[in-house]
């Protein structure tokens, strides 16, 4: 029978070339996750392949050297900064004899320790819950033994059979907990459109500022720090910019690759980004990765249904490029993008008299279609 070895914080970390492009970025990236989830890197090892092995996803030569290098480092835990199939990581804890885990498992594991408020706990526990259905079955083969002995001796169900069960009833549960949270969400919203409050969402890659950002528009505190996924709990404030109403939301970072369980089990809480009036894409233009995190963020938008809601770039952190404030504007004279860094305050005024501007806009279209709407009950009567 195969059990799970222990885990450990002393890492691994893999890396290998399948022709995605940017493996150093890849690398650095893999490399945060790991410190943010708690663990250290003792080691790198780095290969290509035109196509992951079906066994190993390494294969067996690149697989060896894995097991060198935790000899050499006396690490205890392998990290992939890809996706495992089942089988794949069970045959790869077989050969290695530590536990081995996936980008998803890692993302997941940070997620657990950031989530803080009783909706974020409850998404987190159903993304985990939806990785680990999937390896019931070949990762923990020690699940399928009967219990046995005098007077448990039996037709009943198997260990494993009772564990799926069990998680299906617990994943149901969550489902149903969120969709309640959910229906709050949209009575609140519908009070703020009959408000004419403008809904404004931050998004952008992970660690590019938004936290930063919010609260020095709003002074609202939240909790803000130079890691990945520091924010997870979404935030809302109100701000008056130009005599308007803005509801100021700060939300979850993405991340390249960001797996699909977080997203189902976020898709609440996203709700409120594709529901926005406008999204502030917030984008660190100090990190020479920038055009590929922007490229991220917008397929996280489009699977989100969030892809048309109009977007300011925000070039932020411009302190580290020694880039002046200023606001870029595009078509039709509207905005597209404004440099300024929430860290020392340089350009935030420009932010608000875009925001100012936007409401002003929005509004101003409501009133002219209530305006129509009532001259033209006029005339029918």
């Amino acid at each position: 029978m195969f059990e799970r070895p222990a885990s450990g914080e002393r890492a691994v970390i893999v890396q290998l070339d399948l022709g995605q492009g940017a493996i150093d970025e890849r690398l650095s990236e893999l490399k945060l996750l790991v410190a943010s989830a708690g663990a250290s890197v003792e080691a790198v090892v780095q290969g290509r392949r035109a196509a992951p092995d079906s066994k190993l996803f390494a294969g067996s030569g690149k697989v060896q050297e894995i097991a060198e290098a935790l000899r050499a480092h006396a690490a205890d835990i392998v990290i992939f900064n890809h996706a495992l199939s089942p089988g794949q990581q069970r045959n790869l804890e077989r050969e290695l004899q530590c536990m081995v885990i996936d980008r998803t498992a890692l993302i997941l594991d940070i997620f657990a320790q950031r989530a803080r408020s009783h909706e974020g706990k409850l998404q987190v526990e159903l993304a985990q819950l939806e990785h680990l259905a999937t390896r019931l079955v070949r990762g923990w083969t020690h699940l399928e033994r009967q219990k046995g002995g005098i007077g448990l001796r039996g037709p009943g169900e198997k260990q494993l059979e009772t564990d799926r069960r069990l998680l299906g009833n617990r994943v149901k549960m969550l489902k149903s907990r969120l969709a309640q949270i959910e229906k709050q969400r949209k009575v609140r919203r519908r009070a703020r459109e009959r408000r004419d409050v403008l809904s404004v969402s931050l998004v952008g890659y992970t660690n590019a500022g938004k936290s930063t950002l919010f609260n020095a528009l709003t002074k609202a505190g939240a909790y803000a720090a130079d890691q990945l996924f520091a924010t997870l709990d979404t935030t809302s404030r109100r701000l008056y910019v130009g005599g308007a109403n803005v509801v100021l939301s700060d939300t979850v970072g993405f991340i390249r690759d960001l797996p699909h369980a977080l997203v189902a089990a976020f898709q609440a809480t996203l709700e409120e980004t594709a529901q926005a009036d406008l999204l502030l894409h917030v984008v660190d233009s100090a990190s020479e990765d920038r055009d590929a995190q922007i490229s991220a963020v917008n397929e996280v938008l489009a699977e989100i249904g969030a892809a048309e809601v109009p977007q300011i770039l925000v070039w932020n952190k411009i302190d580290l490029t020694r880039a002046a404030p200023a606001v870029e504007r595009g078509d039709c004279d509207r905005i597209r993008r404004i440099f300024l860094s929430a860290r020392t305050g340089e350009g935030l005024d420009l932010l608000r008299d875009a925001l100012a501007e936007v409401a002003s806009q929005t509004f101003g279209d409501n009133a002219d279609r209530l305006t129509g709407a009532a001259d033209e009950r006029s005339e029918q009567s």
